[in-house]
């Protein structure tokens, strides 16, 4: 048998990495408001981990924020505005 012709090979298709969402000069804190806000859904929730793709270094830094910027009136706790769509 030839082996040359495998009926089963993998495509080479390239890979992308995908870039962090927070790079190494980014500072986690209440007032970097660009920052935080693109770990909060639509409904004002903080989204998980998984869906971030951060550390669990980065994620427990951007809860504290989230909860810091709460309190202080700079973020909703709740966006329960309904949007329709016509």
């Amino acid at each position: 048998m030839n082996k040359s012709k495998r009926p089963f090979t993998k495509s080479k298709r390239s890979f992308r990495r995908r870039l962090p969402p927070i790079q190494s000069g980014d500072r986690i804190d209440y007032r970097n408001m660009s920052l935080i806000s693109r770990f909060i859904s639509e409904q004002g929730k903080t989204l998980s981990r998984r869906v971030n793709r951060v550390t669990l270094k980065q994620q427990r830094l951007i809860t504290i924020a989230i909860k810091q910027a709460r309190i202080l009136s700079l973020l909703p706790f709740l966006n329960n505005q309904k949007q329709f769509e016509r």
